[in-house]
């Protein structure tokens, strides 16, 4: 009796050291993947999460770059969305939110409010105005373009084009892309009140595309086939909405695309403004039709 409880006290000793073995190698392996082992990319013990909301203009940058980014971090979470400039100001500043994008600088009211939002230039962009592709008028200047949208202009055959009236389409008041087109062409004055207002780019380039003597605006990104996008004349010079104009500082109706933290960016959000940043971000802002930056 006393040899059999032996021999089962050394095999229940034998189980349990071989136990602990294992799960000092399963440690150890977990261990070298977070703090330098072969792996380039950090394997962690639970799910980072990450949330960016704003700017539907900066929203396809971040959704693309979010994409890849968790790829190569499977254990990030990255939940993105839109809703406007003003949202993801807010968001960010009241802590709903770790980023909130914005394709204008913060208000005077929005400083005053949030006075510990950084500011964090991830692109440039374009405001493109654009027409139906059947539109004839072949460009416009500014001053023409802000006679429209305060109502002065009416008809296209005022401005080269052809005898229809004008449906003028532009952004909610939430609209960063608003906001910049206010500032850089609006000079204080009211839009026109019979003025069309989308909640998105995406619903300003249907709503064009759909409507034969509608004109309205959008980031460089949404002019594609159909729609067009309006040859700016500036001083006798003809400009185009490209990349290219935007980059050697020849297209007018530009701006920054922002990314705002509260306080510095730190942790998951910082490395995730960096990678937009680095040359595979780079790509990526390229890719989607905006203008990257150093």
């Amino acid at each position: 009796m006393i040899s059999g409880d032996v021999s089962a006290m050394k095999r229940i000793h034998t189980i349990g050291l071989t136990a602990v073995v294992a799960c000092c190698i399963l440690c150890a392996t977990m261990l070298s993947g977070c703090v330098g082992g072969d792996t380039e990319t950090p394997v962690p013990t639970a799910p980072v999460s990450l949330s960016v909301t704003g700017s539907t203009t900066v929203l396809p940058i971040a959704e693309k770059a979010a994409e890849a980014f968790m790829d190569a971090n499977p254990g990030a979470d990255i939940q993105v969305s839109g809703g406007g400039s003003s949202v993801g100001v807010q968001a960010v500043g009241e802590g709903t939110a770790d980023i909130g994008m914005s394709s204008r600088d913060l208000k005077d009211a929005e400083k005053e409010k949030y006075p510990g939002l950084v500011q964090h230039v991830v692109a440039r962009d374009g405001i493109a105005l654009i027409v139906n592709p059947g539109n004839t008028a072949e460009s416009l200047t500014v001053d023409q373009v802000r006679r429209i949208y305060t109502g002065e202009i009416t008809n296209w055959n005022e401005v080269g084009g052809s005898d229809a009236d004008i449906v003028v389409v532009g952004r909610d008041s939430a609209s960063g892309t608003r906001g910049s087109f206010e500032e850089l062409v609006m000079d204080k004055q009211e839009c026109v009140l019979t003025m069309l207002e989308k909640n998105s780019n995406g619903a300003v380039q249907q709503t064009i595309a759909g409507t034969p003597g509608a004109i309205g605006y959008v980031g460089l990104g949404y002019v594609d086939g159909t729609v067009k996008g309006v040859t700016i004349d500036v001083d006798g010079t003809l400009v185009d909405p490209t990349v290219e104009n935007v980059i050697a500082g020849t297209y007018p109706i530009s701006r920054d695309l922002n990314m705002f933290t509260d306080g510095e960016a730190t942790g998951i959000a910082a490395t995730f403004i960096t990678y937009i940043l680095s040359e595979e971000g780079r790509q990526i802002v390229a890719d989607e039709g905006f203008v990257p930056v150093a």
